[in-house]
């Protein structure tokens, strides 16, 4: 078995790794999101915020792909660490494939200086079996949630807006898409700091490390993947801090997608309803300005039942469950 690294100008490559990783899914999770080659190629170019991800292709000696190891490695905060995603075709399964990809990674993180490896899998008794046996321990437990508009009761959404507004009358709302206008960067860093107030719960990770350069970074990554990126902050009147976001991309390559980027409050603006407030306020706006989009996935912890509460009320249904794990070399 021959494993490579991907470039994301490899056309052919890329489409073969989307192959393997849609193969696993159709057996596993078909409910998941399928991978494009372009959206993959995307991720190897930019990733989330200009740190591209590494791909790793395992082919067999007729040359037949037959798994993929995705490597994230970031440069930003947490810089001890690597995340790692292993996928097998399922027709080639029960072969050692993925503990050779697992036993490549580790590798690759101690070439980096790294002593930390994270590695997430679907909720299934094999996956789990093949993390333990390979030391990994299990920290967290992630969960895809889906929210299916074209089955969106809007009468609700409305509803929740609008107790949300009577509850948050200190607070307006403004709205853009693409870039953060530079008046408000400095403001919208912090505000994105608070996104590590959410549920870490076994997790041995370092908070998140934003800058405006990161910012910035996070804006081009999505622009240069085609995403459109919708933003909705709330802000006190009477001293115009923000106080709270909400962020959904959507793709373009296929408009029907969206996905949920992040939500977060300010810890001195929390108990205002603003996170039902900008949330259904998004849905309002999306409503008119992408009127394909039938379906918008977010990720929460499975502990982070402020969040998932607002989710179920706007039709949110759990589409897997991922769990986390870690391992020091």
């Amino acid at each position: 078995m021959d494993i490579t690294r991907l470039s994301p100008d490899d056309e052919a490559g890329c489409a073969d790794a989307v192959a393997v990783k849609n193969a696993g899914l159709k057996v596993d999770c078909p409910e998941m999101t399928p991978q494009t080659p372009s959206g993959y190629a995307n991720m190897l170019r930019y990733g989330w915020d200009m740190v591209p991800s590494y791909g790793y292709l395992a082919r067999d000696a007729d040359g037949t792909a037959v798994g993929l190891l995705d490597v994230g490695a970031n440069t930003y905060d947490n810089l001890n660490q690597i995340w790692i995603d292993v996928d097998v075709h399922p027709d080639h399964r029960g072969r050692g494939i993925g503990s050779a990809l697992v036993e490549y990674a580790e590798g690759l993180a101690r070439d980096m200086g790294r002593d930390t490896v994270g590695y997430g899998c679907l909720d299934l008794p094999k996956g789990d079996a093949f993390a333990r046996r390979h030391g990994f321990v299990q920290k967290a437990v992630e969960v895809n949630r889906r929210q299916d508009l074209t089955g969106l009761d809007w009468g609700v959404v409305q509803r929740l807006y609008d107790d949300a507004v009577a509850a948050s009358t200190s607070y307006e709302l403004t709205k853009f898409t693409g870039p953060v206008p530079e008046e408000l960067l400095e403001d919208m860093v912090t505000l994105t700091s608070s996104i590590n107030d959410a549920p870490k719960d076994d997790l041995d990770i370092e908070d998140d490390v934003f800058s405006p350069g990161r910012m910035r970074a996070y804006e081009e990554a999505q622009s240069k993947s085609d995403h459109t990126v919708y933003r909705v902050i709330a802000r006190e009147k009477s001293t115009g801090a923000l106080a709270g976001h909400t962020v959904i991309a959507v793709e373009r390559e296929r408009p029907h997608i969206g996905e949920q980027h992040d939500t977060a409050v300010d810890r001195d603006h929390r108990g205002h309803r603003l996170g039902a407030l900008v949330k259904s306020a998004m849905l309002l706006w999306l409503r008119e300005a992408e009127p394909a989009l039938t379906q918008v996935d977010t990720w929460n912890a499975e502990s982070n039942n402020h969040m998932i509460s607002i989710n179920e009320q706007l039709n949110y249904k759990v589409i897997a469950r991922i769990l986390a794990y870690q391992k020091k070399l």
